[in-house]
Parts: structure tokens; C-alpha cells; sequence
């Protein structure tokens, strides 16, 4: 649905995006991340239209960007980080005044209409003010004229920010809902956010591109081998951690074991094993045969925030960094 190939842009001596190539499958969510200045907003500038690559080229739902605008524009719902409403006009004066901007009329546009205010859940605010509204309301509204269309491709920037924590599940359910139906490229700050909502992950930092996977293969290639919890408890409900510890250690395979909680009646150790070894049958079976219980073995994740930093060099998250400035202000 998205294919990018060498994108570049540069201003004066500046290379903003440099050489990023990658694809977007129809259907998919994809989460579009980087620290700030790296290049992300540029990208969804080349992919929209609004800037012309000075190298390189995309296609959006088989058009291209350079040679065929005006079809990829028509192909797109953009959502940006402010809704773009008039504040003045009621939910369904609005959404008509974008529906006819986006080349709908008569019973197709009220249907459409109709459609949006059902699945964006707005229906009982359509004769209500815009500028009335709260701020989950209005970022529905948003998604909505985003959608109004129809489009092929939905670009989401923030479209949690600001939202109170009921709102962002249910705008995350919302996004899910869509998924599909649209392809959607999600660009935020909050890395949970991405965690929860994208099959996928796209990161670029300094203009160029670092990752392009799953959540759950970048885990997996962050650890490097196999990572796992081991709850283990004592028969008796002794247990000696640091005997327990050194047992762990000895089996093949094993790279390192953390204590990660302690409590009376079990304890939990984070076991690290070396690259391309799996062991959590190993593990099973020592724990066993030292006459301890095994409460649980499961692997341990890695969040997306560890995978950001190690892949972007960042002492601190997007999220942090601008609830940083927040603070400052």
C-alpha cells in the first residue's frame, strides 16, 4: 500500500531524511517513530505531498508521489496532532463542509456522514458546537473528517495527546477498529501507545532509517538470546536465593540470573540465556530435580522504550523529553 524507495530530502546543507527505503502492507498499523529532529515529520510531508523529495521517490495505494499528487492526496485521511477544526461550526456543518471539499455530494456525502458519526461514536454531538466540545470529542471529530473519505491510507500524528486515560482506550480501540479497512501510519511520542496499537514498527533516526519490524521480532533481536521470569518456591517454603541463583547459573546455555523480587513464600530471577539458545526446558527440568516448586517460567519482554534507546542512542524517550520540557515550562 506504502512503498518508499531512497527517499531523501535535504535543505541547503542539511539532509533532514537521507536514503529510506520501506513498505507498508494494505491493512497493516505501523508505528513511525524517532527522537525529535529525526526526521519523521519531513517523511510524512514527502508521503502527503506537501514536499517533493530531492531524491528518491514513494508510492501511495499504487500512485506516485512525484508524477501523480493530486490521486495520492485523494487516497490519504490525515489526522494531525490539532484537529484541523472551525471551532465556530457545528459536527455535522463541519463534516459536510469536508465532505464536499473532498469531492462528496448529495446522498453519498450524507451517508458518509451518517458513517463517520456512527463509528467515531459523535452522533450525540452533531448539532453541537466544535468549539464546545472536549478535547476527546473533538479528537474524534478529527478522525473522523479523516475518514470521511474513505481513504486508503489513514496518518495519524498524536492521536492520543492529550486525552484522559479513558479516552485513550477508547481511542486506541477506535484506531484497532479501523485497521483493515485502512492501512494506518501512526507517528507519536508515546512508545506504550505504539506497543499497543501497531503490528509494526518503522524508527529512523538522524535522517536514516535503523529498524523496520514487528514489536515482537525487534524484542527478540534486542535481547539477543532468550530472556525469562522464574518464580520458584521452596517445598517447605524455605528457599535460599543464592543457592537457588548459583544452580540456575550452571545450566547450559545460561548467560546471567538476576534477582528480580523476592517475597516469604517465592522468588522470581530474570534468566538471560547465550545468543540463539533457548533453555526454558533446561530450566524446567534443574529446578525440578533440585526439589524446588516451579510457580512460573515465562519470557520476560523488552518494552519498546529499551528497543528505542538502543537503536536511536537517546539518554531519554520522545515521551520523556517532552514531558521534560512540559516541566520546564
Amino acid at each position: 500500500m506504502i512503498k518508499v524507495q531512497a527517499l531523501t530530502k535535504q535543505y541547503a546543507r542539511t539532509v533532514a531524511v537521507q536514503q529510506i527505503s520501506f513498505e507498508v502492507q494494505k491493512g497493516q498499523i505501523v508505528g513511525f517513530l524517532g527522537p525529535n529532529g529525526a526526521g519523521k515529520t519531513t517523511t510524512m510531508r514527502m508521503l502527503t505531498c506537501f514536499l517533493p523529495p530531492t531524491d528518491g521517490t514513494a508510492s501511495v495505494a499504487g500512485f506516485d508521489i512525484l508524477e501523480q499528487p493530486l490521486e495520492v492526496k485523494r487516497r490519504i485521511g490525515y489526522l494531525p496532532e490539532t484537529p484541523p477544526l472551525y471551532l465556530e461550526m457545528e459536527t455535522e456543518e463541519y463534516l459536510t463542509f469536508v465532505g464536499k471539499l473532498k469531492g462528496l455530494s448529495g446522498a453519498e456525502l450524507a451517508k458518509r456522514v451518517d458513517y463517520v458519526c456512527e463509528r467515531c461514536a459523535i452522533g450525540d454531538v452533531r448539532s453541537k458546537l466544535l468549539g464546545k466540545l472536549s478535547r476527546g470529542y473533538r479528537q474524534r471529530v478529527g478522525l473522523a473528517q479523516a475518514i470521511l473519505h474513505n481513504p486508503d491510507v489513514l496518518i495519524l500524528e498524536e492521536p492520543t495527546a492529550g486525552l484522559d486515560p479513558k479516552q485513550i482506550n477508547e481511542t486506541r480501540d477506535l484506531i484497532r477498529g479501523l485497521a483493515g479497512d485502512h492501512t494506518i501510519v501512526l507517528s507519536t511520542h508515546i512508545l506504550p501507545e505504539v506497543e499497543q496499537t501497531c503490528e509494526r514498527v518503522i524508527i529512523i533516526n538522524r535522517g536514516k532509517l535503523v529498524a523496520t519490524d514487528s514489536v515482537q521480532n525487534l524484542q527478540q533481536r534486542a535481547r539477543g538470546g532468550e530472556s525469562v521470569l522464574v518464580e520458584i518456591a521452596g517445598r517447605n517454603g524455605i528457599l535460599d536465593p543464592a543457592a537457588v541463583k548459583r544452580m540456575l547459573e550452571q545450566v547450559p546455555g545460561v548467560a546471567a540470573v538476576a534477582l528480580r523480587e523476592r517475597r516469604d513464600s517465592h522468588t522470581t530471577f530474570e534468566v538471560q540465556s547465550s545468543k540463539d539458545h533457548f533453555v526454558r526446558g533446561d530450566l524446567a527440568r534443574a529446578v525440578v530435580a533440585a526439589g524446588w516448586n516451579l510457580n512460573e517460567l515465562r519470557p520476560a519482554a523488552v518494552s519498546l522504550e529499551e528497543i528505542f534507546l538502543q537503536l536511536t542512542g537517546s539518554e531519554a524517550t520522545p515521551e520523556r523529553q517532552a514531558s521534560a520540557q512540559g516541566a520546564q515550562r
